[in-house]
């Protein structure tokens, strides 16, 4: 018989981990709390490692990526303390391969997936329904499973379950433990949302960079999509930041910002927002994603936070792995498991360790900090603008080919 696992979470970390628990040859269960599919999101940096995911699940076809065309000057913009705009070192300048895309890109790739092209049978997906308690015997998990429409609840049992229902995640609190023993709280909040129209004065993709110390303020440029705003903080006071409304609480928390056009129209355009993020960053940290035939992935496993920017690629990374490590060991699931995390680990691992700098280029911590990035950013910036410079130019001049010789009429 066909091995079954329970996934908990239709994220990218979960329909990564079914898709490749499929390419193995199980038969994976998809339940998902919401009552349908979430489609909104924000936006996204897909590194290497997922674009490689992403093609080794099956889905690279699917996904749709939003990188803007270079502009000679750049697309990007800082603008400091008296609202003046200077060329800016755009995230996506570096020559890694980033890709940009919105979250809703990545789940609608990984939704082609697992519902499949007709030539697989599609992965069933049972909305509006959690897991109440999970249970391991010896040959199988056995899952309390709750209906939140009906209220009812029913025994299922399974080969495997995996949770991949993100940083709070509950399948880790009822397994694991509660999350005070995995989350680190590192005092700060982002709130994100996608913006209706760019921010007045500046091109359609245009990026741009308000930062202050303890404070900043991003908006993202995309080819083919109104741009997406980014805004974080750091605070001690985490608990308080729940305590009224979310968009009040970000307004407070740029206080006295609002005379810049950008701060004020991003704040603006945060209040007419269909739907936004606000929430704590915390980074997960566990010793061991697995115990017995529960493993987890992801935000519930190893969430690096936002700062890592790495969040989606590791989750799609750890799906496709999990798959691989699963085709490998068969017959032994225990194996498989140990396979997956050794080989898994050190990425994920020095990711996590390099968020603590990034997050001082995303939100610095002191004035003396941020003139330094500054600073750093700017040389940096003279010299990949430079070659980009270079390429745009390279790649706009006419080849001797092209070139028509002789007379016209």
């Amino acid at each position: 018989m066909q091995k079954r696992a329970l996934v908990v979470g239709l994220g990218i970390a979960g329909m990564s981990a079914a898709i490749g628990l499929r390419q193995a040859g199980w038969t994976p269960v998809i339940v998902e709390r919401a009552p349908e599919r979430r489609t909104g999101g924000y936006f996204i940096f897909m590194f290497p490692e997922g674009v490689r995911a992403a093609a080794d699940l099956g889905i690279a076809d699917h996904l749709h990526t939003r990188n803007p065309e270079w502009r000679p000057g750049g697309n990007s913009w800082s603008v400091d303390r008296r609202g003046r705009r200077k060329p800016a070192l755009g995230l996506l300048d570096a020559p890694s391969g980033l890709a940009a895309v919105l979250r809703s890109d990545i789940e609608a790739a990984l939704w082609q997936g697992i519902t499949g092209d007709g030539t697989e049978d599609a992965v069933e997906v049972r909305f509006a329904t959690t897991p109440v308690e999970i249970t391991e015997g010896a040959g199988g998990v056995r899952v309390l499973l709750e209906d939140a429409g009906t209220g009812k609840q029913y025994l299922e049992e399974f080969d495997l379950v995996v949770g991949a229902d993100g940083m709070r995640s509950s399948v880790r609190r009822m397994v694991f433990g509660p999350d005070e023993d995995y989350l680190a709280n590192w005092k700060a909040m982002i709130c994100a949302f996608q913006m209706k129209e760019q921010v007045p004065t500046y091109e359609a993709s245009d990026s741009i960079i308000v930062s202050r110390p303890k404070r900043a303020m991003w908006v993202f440029g995309l080819a083919d999509h109104a741009p997406c705003a980014w805004l974080t903080y750091r605070t001690d006071d985490i608990p308080d930041r729940f305590a009224g409304p979310s968009i009040e609480q970000v307004r407070a928390a740029f206080s006295g910002m609002e005379d810049d056009p950008v701060v004020r129209h991003v704040l603006d355009s945060l209040e007419q927002a269909p739907d936004h993020v606000f929430d704590s960053i915390h980074q997960v940290k566990m010793d061991r994603w697995s115990t017995g035939r529960v493993v987890l992935v992801g935000d519930a496993a190893w969430c690096m936070n936002t700062y890592s920017a790495m969040g989606s690629s590791s989750s799609l990374r750890g799906g496709a792995a999990l798959g691989a490590a699963l085709r490998e060991h068969p017959d032994d699931l225990a194996a498989a498991l140990d396979a997956w995390e050794v080989g898994l680990r050190p990425y994920i691992t020095s990711q996590r360790r390099s968020a603590r700098i990034k997050q001082q280029r995303f939100v610095p911590s002191s004035r003396p900090v941020q003139v330094l990035g500054s600073g750093v950013l700017d040389l940096v910036r003279r010299v990949v603008h430079r070659r980009l410079a270079a390429e745009f130019t390279a790649a706009a001049a006419p080849t001797a080919a092209a070139v028509p010789s002789g007379r016209t009429r």
